[in-house]
């Protein structure tokens, strides 16, 4: 395990900024252009950065692999979140995670928003501990416990779209 420490360029004002991202034997090259690229404009063209941190997540499955997991299995999933959604009743916020592989659609009860707020509304890279829900061809993990892992972005700059 190394730390990356670099400086990045900001192409619209020339100025340097360090930057850090944790991730195990990841060439330098890669994990700063990652970096750079989501501080100019909030994505890459390369590699994900979940595909960095995937030998880290070997208890995470993939969003891609779901599709062949059975309704109503326990499963955990890690991901960038991209956005959140509480509807009118509030009865329950929706999150969207992303990773390298895609998208995991969570669903979480206001019970556990109450116990798990600060994941809720601030983490920008989430564990997701729960059960698989499967209507047709839609997948859903029901939450059961959330755990926020953002120190593993290190300085990497990730937003989400928050609708409230």
């Amino acid at each position: 395990m190394w730390q990356l420490e670099s400086a990045a360029t900001n192409a619209s004002s020339g100025s340097t900024a360090s930057s850090r991202v944790n991730c195990g034997g990841t060439a330098p090259g890669e994990a700063e252009a990652i970096v750079a690229d989501y501080a100019s404009v909030g994505l890459t063209l390369g590699r994900h950065p979940l595909a960095l941190l995937r030998p880290r997540l070997r208890n995470s499955v993939p969003a891609a692999r779901l599709a062949a997991i059975a309704g109503g299995a326990h499963v955990a999933c890690t991901g960038l979140v991209i956005s959140r959604q509480c509807p009118g009743k509030g009865n329950a916020v929706f999150i969207t995670l992303e990773d390298e592989t895609g998208v995991v659609n969570v669903i979480v009860w206001q019970r556990l928003v109450e116990r798990f707020r600060k994941e809720v509304l601030q983490g920008r890279l989430l564990r997701v501990r729960g059960k698989l829900q499967r209507e047709g061809e839609v997948i859903h993990l029901v939450a059961q416990r959330l755990e926020a892992l953002d120190a593993l972005l290190g300085e990497l700059e990730t937003r989400s779209r928050d609708f409230h």
